[in-house]
């Protein structure tokens, strides 16, 4: 066998040794759920053994399920008893392995998640080393799953139904330590000591019988269907994932059924329950949609896939950055955690100074909730050296200019950079709209010229996404993703256009919602919608976080760019009434299409109803969600078409990680293949007849369509 170990010592333990060789961490492979139930068959038959301990041959116990492989194996089925035969062969093979009649302890010397819980969970006996980096959960949920191994039946049997739903409804991950206090864990050891404790426990106290297959058994806590503690726990727990969720994914409430359910039942038929709803979330699209997205796709970027191969890694010791505003001390913040000496860079040492505040202010509350100690955060600010003199940028292997989004401020520090650097620094902007290939005509060096463009706040945001210049060469782009993978933000390659790719179609989402205000929508259906449809919070809203002032700057400047070119809609129209007549210029400016009371919540501005009366005749909430998501995704074909996005799932990861396009679609190019690539054709074109050609979809995807083709397909 390739993937676990058995050998039986003097004592007659045998000890069961995962090790997926193939793999940098052990996975629930075919081989693995394979060579597991041909040891668990051997360790029932096997007269000299008493008793067993499972243990990892790795630094970690197990990661749980292959999602890849699930991916690929997957993408096709559609005959739900095939799809049920291959999920019930893991349930099969725990259960074996829990009554058996011998005593089974796990060993659990490093991380345990998914399956791989699942398997220490279905053994008698949990021993845990002591280890701070590791982390036990049932994490599935966050792509869409649910535990399939037996997680929901035997997790809520041991702790309890609503400590058990907290964990897995969730996903969250607890420290070895927290396992022992909730009960998850029986026994807490020094790291290298626990399979000695396990072995100990099956020699001395062994019992061979779940609490849950004895006479007797009742759930910790209660359940059943008129229980008081339970019901009051699921009927919370149904208002919580309401909330949380809109129904936007199925996979929380699969759990909570799975759990309501099978809890009054015998284990064994409960864990068929498990099965059947873990089977319906798997030939869900939902599920397909966020393992691609959130789980595959994000760790090939997270691994720079896009990286060229030459030159080899150079990692970023000495980091300048040009602008100490929000922008610019937010990347000094996560540049200096990395580890690198940071130079903050501002027209006044007043300026400079403001901006290391920034940091100063986020470490004081991380040594107040403890996550941080005094000593490692002043180590921090010492890293982040403020200035005005350009010299101190000498010795720089990467500038970062995070300045106003002005052409000719932006040439100005360009120029006052490049004369002091050496030359294999490579200079990057962090503008949000301004074509690289623009400003880099102020550099002598244009090819080692490139877009690093930061999301808000930098500190909390995932996303990177590095844009290319036409004359930007392999150096820069190289250089750009392994400063991106040292401060461990998950970066997507883009080519250079007006708004790149995250800004232009982000604009999109918050133009539409304006075109819908002007129109008459009710502002208040067109924000709900936005929400429920999963979006982090509404157009209208957005842009009062992003400042109707820079919209309006923006705008005026692609006018002035584009001349006749530019393609206005009602949105330019709104935008200037607000900023030039109104004085309603966003959130920092207190008013906007919201007011912001100095007191009290924010709220939709009551004169919006005066400007633009709401039309007797008012859209289906379906119809809003529609033109909202719809116009992303058209927009994002466009990118693709144009070759300013290469590949899908830059275009998945940037829309889902960038601006908040519901992760449950997977992103904008999996939401037009979760429709099918026929019917959001067919759809489009009924928009185009009702609202314009802004949802007119390119001809290669209408080419696609004809060809039942799709956009994954075609790059595998």
């Amino acid at each position: 066998m390739n993937t676990v170990e058995y050998s039986v010592d003097a004592d007659g333990i045998a000890l069961i040794t995962i090790d997926v060789k193939e793999r940098s961490m052990n996975v629930m492979t075919p081989d693995f759920l394979c060579d597991l139930a041909k040891v668990v068959e051997r360790l029932a038959a096997d007269d000299s053994a008493r008793g067993a301990v499972i243990t990892s041959g790795q630094d970690a116990f197990m990661a749980g399920a292959d999602l890849i492989g699930l991916v690929d194996q997957f993408e096709e089925r559609t005959d739900a008893a095939e799809v049920y035969g291959f999920c019930k062969g893991l349930q099969r093979t725990l259960r074996r392995l829990e009554t058996c009649g011998k005593p089974v302890a796990a060993a659990i010397n490093g991380t345990a998640l998914g399956g791989g819980l699942e398997v220490c969970l279905a053994c008698h006996y949990r021993v845990a080393a002591d280890n701070p980096k590791s982390v036990l959960g049932l994490p599935e949920v966050q792509v869409g799953l649910m535990p399939g191994g037996g997680g929901t039946q035997r997790l809520p049997r041991l702790i309890g139904m609503e400590s058990a739903l907290q964990l897995i409804t969730q996903g969250k991950h607890v420290k070895p330590v927290e396992a022992l206090e909730a009960g998850i864990v029986n026994e807490l050891v020094e790291p290298g000591s626990e399979v000695a404790a396990a072995k100990a426990w099956v020699l001395k106290s062994g019992d061979a019988v779940a609490p849950w297959d004895k006479k007797g058994f009742k759930v910790p806590g209660g359940a059943g269907l008129m229980h008081p503690k339970a019901i009051q726990t699921l009927m919370f727990g149904t208002s919580l994932l309401q909330k949380m969720t809109n129904h936007n994914y199925p996979a929380p409430i699969a759990i909570m059924s799975a759990v309501y359910e099978g809890t009054v039942l015998p284990i064994d038929k409960a864990l068929d329950i498990e099965t059947k709803y873990f089977v319906s979330l798997l030939m869900d699209p939902v599920s397909r949609n966020m393992m691609r997205t959130l789980f595959i796709n994000k760790g090939e970027a997270d691994k720079l896939v896009r990286r060229p191969t030459e030159p080899g890694k150079r990692k970023v010791t000495k980091l300048g950055i040009l602008g100490a505003g929000m922008m610019g001390a937010g990347v000094a913040f996560v540049s200096a955690r990395a580890g690198m000496k940071v130079v903050l860079l501002d027209t006044t040492a007043e300026k400079a100074e403001f901006g290391k505040d920034y940091s100063r202010t986020l470490l004081k509350k991380r040594i107040d909730s403890g996550r941080i100690s005094a000593e490692k955060a002043k180590e921090l600010l010492e890293r982040i050296y403020t200035t005005t003199n350009y010299d101190d940028l000498h010795g720089c292997e990467l500038v970062i200019e995070a300045v106003f989004e002005d052409r000719s401020i932006k040439a100005d520090v360009t120029a006052k950079t490049e004369a002091v650097i050496v030359d294999d620094t490579i200079f990057a902007s962090n503008t949000s709209t301004l074509p690289i290939t623009g400003l880099a005509k102020a550099s002598k060096r244009p090819e080692q010229f490139i877009g690093i463009h930061f999301f808000s706040p930098v500190d909390k945001m995932p996303l990177v996404e590095v844009i290319v210049g036409e004359k930007t060469q392999d150096v820069a782009i190289a250089q750009a993703l392994d400063y991106v993978q040292q401060i461990r933000k998950t970066p997507i390659v883009v080519n250079d256009s007006r708004g790149f790719y995250t800004s232009r179609v982000f604009g999109v989402f918050s133009r539409e919602g304006i075109n819908m205000l002007y129109e008459g929508v009710k502002p208040a259906l067109i924000e709900n919608v936005a929400r429920h449809s999963g979006m982090p919070v509404g157009p209208l809203a957005v842009t009062d976080e992003v400042s109707l002032e820079l919209s309006h700057h923006v705008m005026t400047q692609t006018m002035t760019d584009l001349g006749d070119q530019y393609i206005g809609s009602p949105a330019d129209a709104v935008i200037a009434t607000f900023v030039e007549e109104l004085d309603r210029k966003g959130k920092k400016s207190g008013k906007g299409f919201y007011d912001y009371p100095e007191s009290g919540k924010k709220h939709l501005w009551p004169g919006l109803k005066d400007l633009y009366p709401h039309a007797e005749e008012q859209p289906t909430a379906d119809e809003v969600r529609k033109r909202l998501l719809y116009a992303q995704a058209i927009e994002s074909v466009r990118c693709m078409d144009e070759g300013v996005v290469t590949h899908p799932a830059d275009a998945d990861i940037g829309s889902v990680f960038g601006w908040g396009y519901p992760p449950y679609t997977g992103g904008t190019i999996s939401f037009i293949e979760t429709e099918g690539l026929a019917a959001f054709v067919e759809e489009a074109d009924r928009l185009v007849a009702k609202y314009g050609e802004r949802f007119s979809v390119p001809a290669s995807l209408r080419d696609m369509a004809s060809k039942n083709e799709r956009f994954y397909q075609r790059v595998s």
